[in-house]
């Protein structure tokens, strides 16, 4: 679906058009006497009643149909994504379900997209969101396995933030009893991720070792979770400081501070061979970094590139230093190593539909058993979502960040127009400190540049001084001789 909405000047323009078509008056006719108006009948009565009855059936629910959505309108910052109101009911074609959403999911994805950062994303103006959970509310021709107040959640390649959406059931899956919303909607994308990444590619067996960066993320803690479900397998966590507790509890069994300590190096003391399985999101140096950490028949499985994420909006030159670092190898290296490199990208498995069902089957049971459960971090309403999006930029969260279609309440936007205020305030005070310093710096630097000639200057001249000094000195010498 996409995120534009029908532009109100082609509407406007259509509906005075109209108009002007219905008061045209029709060519002059040959002057007669006017005369009054036959009083109506009950018969007329009855048949102007009859016509006009099909007209009032007419107005069509299409018309009267509106939903909120957010859509991208160009790439940058978080002000780039705003809410709107889409008009018209959306139709459904065959295998089509329509969806009233509850909750959506935010992913690491959301964000490099609104940068344009993301390739499998279409182009602006459109509607994110590749994970929804919600109720069914209508059913296209050929749909034999959902009906009307179906419980799912939805996996979708984009367009899911708003609250009605029309996908193929094929994209949809029941929620077990049980499970919130709130839960259905941080599923698909992580633990589908996290999944095949372990057992489709990394083959993940007791007694092995992995290594998960950024653990107290969305796809960190689904990996997390799912490594428990094989015995005795030991986890690395690279996360801050502040959040080693919570993973450690998760199921971490050595979390790393990844700011103020090299990952590498202590992995390295508590595990001389390497690792068996390193998932990488970060891309650039990292990728090498973890492919020489794997022990023989260890698997690097890379999955994104965090790295190039630097700021609201793009920053080429983290772009540019990411690719510039990216790993490449030889596959001789490969083979007389004995590892393996993988790739993994959820986006162009959109057209997968056993592969994905199978693995959403899997999780499903998982969860009734009570083996794996989402970590809800934070909700956001729809209009909150600049909020939400800078909380998961900034790596402020614990777990999965979910965005609800309830509208905020006139006290929460009082309040939230509030909180907009004083972070443009603070936003502006910091933008002024760093022109501050920028400034300091280069008066600096111009102060050093003019106390460089000044330092030179002596020592220019002090061979000018010794001069006399050695000629007095070589005349001694001579005197002493003779």
């Amino acid at each position: 679906m996409s995120g534009e909405d029908a532009p109100a000047q082609q509407q406007n323009a259509e509906e005075q058009k109209q108009q002007t078509q219905d008061t045209k008056t029709p060519a002059e006719s040959p002057k007669t006497e006017s005369k009054p108006d036959p009083p109506p009948t009950s018969e007329s009565t009855e048949a102007a009643a009859a016509a006009d009855a099909p007209a009032a059936e007419k107005a069509p629910e299409e018309d009267t149909f509106s939903y909120r959505a957010l859509v991208l309108t160009g790439y940058g910052g978080y002000d780039k994504v705003k809410l709107q109101v889409k008009k018209g009911k959306p139709v459904l074609k065959s295998g089509e379900v329509m969806v009233r959403v509850k909750m959506c999911g935010l992913n690491f994805a959301d964000l490099m997209a609104r940068q344009g950062l993301y390739d499998r994303f279409p182009s602006p103006p459109v509607t994110p969101g590749m994970e929804c959970s919600g109720i069914i509310e209508a059913v296209g021709e050929d749909v034999t396995d959902r009906k009307v107040g179906d419980k799912v959640l939805v996996l979708n390649r984009s367009g899911l933030w708003q609250e009605v959406v029309v996908v193929p059931a094929t994209n949809t899956f029941l929620m077990p009893e049980g499970m919130s919303f709130e839960e259905a909607a941080a599923l698909p994308v992580n633990y589908i991720t996290a999944y095949m990444m372990l057992f489709d590619f990394g083959n993940l067996r007791p007694n092995q070792s992995v290594l998960i960066h950024m653990a107290a993320g969305g796809v960190g803690i689904a990996a997390t979770q799912l490594c428990k479900t094989v015995n005795d397998v030991t986890v690395y966590g690279t996360a801050s400081a502040s959040k080693h507790e919570v993973i450690s509890q998760g199921g971490v069994t050595h979390p790393i501070d990844y700011r103020t300590r090299d990952y590498v190096e202590e992995i390295r003391k508590i595990s001389p061979k390497g690792l068996d399985i390193v998932l990488d999101p970060l891309g650039g140096s990292d990728t090498n970094k973890g492919y020489n950490l794997l022990k023989p028949m260890g698997k690097l499985i890379s999955y994104g590139a965090a790295n190039m994420l630097s700021g609201q909006k793009k920053n080429l030159f983290a772009v540019a230093k990411t690719w510039y670092q990216q790993f490449s190898v030889h596959t001789l290296s490969l083979i007389q190593g004995n590892r393996s490199v993988c790739g993994f990208h959820l986006g162009y498995l959109d057209t997968e539909t056993e592969l994905i069902a199978q693995a959403m089957t899997t999780i499903l049971d998982l969860h009734r058993q009570g083996k794996i459960k989402p970590r809800i971090d934070s909700t956001y309403h729809l209009e909150q979502v600049g909020d939400a999006m800078r909380r998961m930029q900034e790596r402020n969260n614990i777990g999965k960040i979910i965005l609800t279609t309830e509208p905020m309440k006139e006290e929460e936007k009082k309040e939230e127009v509030k909180k907009d205020e004083d972070k443009k305030k603070d936003d502006k005070k910091k933008d002024d400190k760093k022109k501050e310093d920028k400034k300091k710096e280069e008066a600096k630097k111009e102060e050093k540049k003019k106390e460089e000639p000044k330092k030179e200057e002596p020592k220019k001249e002090e061979p000018k001084k010794e001069e006399p000094k050695k000629a007095e000195e070589k005349e001694e010498a001579k005197k002493e001789e003779n």
